[in-house]
């Protein structure tokens, strides 16, 4: 969260796993009630209707604008950033972001959803807020993360940004990004849950809280017997693989460039994958998209072409 003048600019990545701000990292889920639930630890409250962020499991979409469901965990980032500065009003600029190649064809429509409301007023975890959007930027994903170091990108360099639902792949050369040269592909970490899963199932005839294969795309095992750990294992090396061959197709060359991978799923490239780490960097920031958008904002905002 920064701040320029009376403006407080939020970085929002609206993932299809988590919602990252440059704080704090949450589960791009959640539930709606026409009335108070029992349980009410992440209750949100937004014109008469209750929401407990967190909970259910948000479908991919394609198109984040067809339903509320990210506006309103837009409006818990907000709270949460807020909070940590014991702030509970303020005018709000958001800074979002999109895959790569889906921004030009998205980016109206997408601001437009997160202006619907200049003047928004709701509670989360019993707090009442009072903010007004002031205006949105919404910038590329992936780019956003590297944005404020592009002089340690000489050469050239391909960016690997691996999220819950799409991959997002890029080039820089010679500390300049390849508009021409982008690409999203859904293969995301989601999509290698799914496939564990399944493999599970027809291993051991019996299903895998996703929490337990999480923890291990996260540190690579978990508490669990032998046999269900290699399953598990055996299942991500072969969907890293897949996605090297992804960038090979998409001309990486390990011998010819450096390759740079960031995003949720950058665990799996650590854990699983077989690489030169001499010539592959891996930011484990989950939030490292968010606060790019942030700094993007930032410039934005100080050259005055923000809107």
């Amino acid at each position: 969260m920064k701040m320029i003048d009376d403006v407080i600019i939020i970085g929002i990545d609206s993932g299809y796993g988590n919602i990252k701000t440059a704080n704090c990292c949450f589960p791009a889920s959640l539930s709606a009630y026409d009335r108070e639930p029992v349980f009410k630890e992440n209750l949100l409250v937004f014109e008469g209707k209750f929401y407990l962020i967190g909970e259910g499991h948000k479908e991919f979409l394609a198109d984040k604008t067809k339903d509320l469901d990210y506006y309103v965990l837009a409006l818990a980032a907000i709270a949460r950033e807020l909070n940590i500065r014991k702030m509970t009003c303020g005018k709000i600029r958001i800074a979002a972001g999109l895959p790569l190649t889906w921004v030009s064809g998205q980016r109206d429509e997408f601001r437009d959803y997160l202006l619907q409301n200049k003047a928004v007023d709701f509670s989360f975890r019993s707090v009442f807020y009072h903010v007004e959007i002031v205006g949105v930027d919404v910038f590329p994903q992936g780019f956003a993360a590297v944005a404020d170091r592009l002089s340690d990108f000489r050469g050239v360099n391909m960016i690997c940004d691996i999220g819950n639902g799409t991959m997002n792949i890029m080039f820089i050369n010679d500390k300049k990004p390849v508009s021409g040269n982008m690409f999203t592909e859904k293969y995301g970490t989601h999509q290698c849950l799914l496939a564990v899963r399944e493999n599970v199932m027809r291993a051991h005839h019996t299903t895998v809280d996703e929490a337990i294969i999480n923890r291990v795309f996260r540190f690579g095992t978990a508490d669990i017997k032998e046999d269900y750990l290699k399953t598990i294992t055996d299942t991500a090396t072969d969907y890293v693989e897949g996605i090297f061959q992804r960038l090979r197709e998409h001309e990486y060359n390990p011998e010819l460039m450096r390759l740079y991978v960031l995003g949720g799923g950058s665990c799996l490239i650590r854990n699983f994958g077989v690489y030169d780490a001499s010539r592959v960097t891996i930011n484990d920031d989950i939030c490292a998209t968010a606060k790019g958008y942030e700094y993007l904002a930032e410039l934005n905002a100080r050259k005055g072409n923000s809107r």
